[in-house]
């Protein structure tokens, strides 16, 4: 038997036209596909209008991935058309599908009923935010969300520190937007002056903000960085 392909299609990462973020090879294979794997059928259903299907989208299965309940996946029920011969998109909420999202999972069942899987090339916000960041590219780590109460969100912003001071390492992080004012003052609070830190807020959209800076430059900052998505980076190393 020959099964299908499980392509992992990179997202949006904001209001941008699809040919601009996304290679016409990768927007080529996107739109014949006919299954999805998504969080959210609605949000998704937007997207691949943008993108333009070859086919009608109420033609299109989207198989939603809940990611409260991730682990309790079902072969046949997220990756059933690939197990008949069909290709199947697995598509994130934003960017890059597995990085920061449940899609792991479900990749992890592909490769364990031997199905093959293509990641496809599109933006991805935290090789981008490090690309433009100026840090230290070599060595880096992503680390998801932090605590949102102290101590333990104070404790793991000078954790960052100290790895990223003894590793010569690059500390990647993201936080919920309407939280990222108060990131931005809890780091000034807890981090040496000296340390550099970059936020890279609506990258590949027509108001990126990407601003690379010590602390003690960050402390005269004036600006709103609210509800705008940004991924914050740690660099104390030498």
């Amino acid at each position: 038997m020959v099964f299908g392909t499980l392509y992992l299609v990179p997202n949006l990462l904001g209001a941008t036209k699809p040919e601009q973020v996304i290679p016409a090879g990768t927007l080529d294979i996107v739109k014949r596909l006919k299954h999805f794997v998504v969080e959210n059928t609605r949000t998704s259903r937007r997207v691949l209008s943008r993108i333009g299907m070859d086919c009608s989208i109420d033609e299109i299965e989207f198989i939603e991935l809940d990611k409260h309940n991730a682990r309790n996946l079902d072969l046949m029920e997220h990756l059933g058309p690939c197990l008949n011969g069909e290709d199947i998109g697995l598509m994130s909420e934003a960017g890059t599908p597995c990085v920061a999202d449940p899609g792991a999972l479900v990749v992890d069942l592909a490769h364990s009923a031997n199905i093959k899987v293509v990641p496809l090339v599109g933006p991805n916000a935290m090789i981008l935010a490090l690309m433009a960041s100026g840090f230290n590219g070599q060595a880096f780590a992503f680390h998801g969300y932090l605590p949102i109460k102290s101590p333990e969100r104070q404790n793991a912003i000078k954790n960052l520190e100290r790895r990223s001071m003894s590793n010569n390492e690059t500390e990647l992080f993201i936080e919920t937007p309407f939280r990222n004012n108060a990131m931005l003052a809890d780091l000034c609070k807890n981090l040496h002056p000296s340390t550099r830190v970059c936020v890279a807020c609506n990258l590949t959209c027509e108001d990126e903000l990407v601003i690379s800076q010590n602390v003690a430059e960050w402390k005269k900052f004036k600006g709103d960085l609210n509800k705008k998505p940004a991924v914050f980076l740690i660099y104390s190393g030498h």
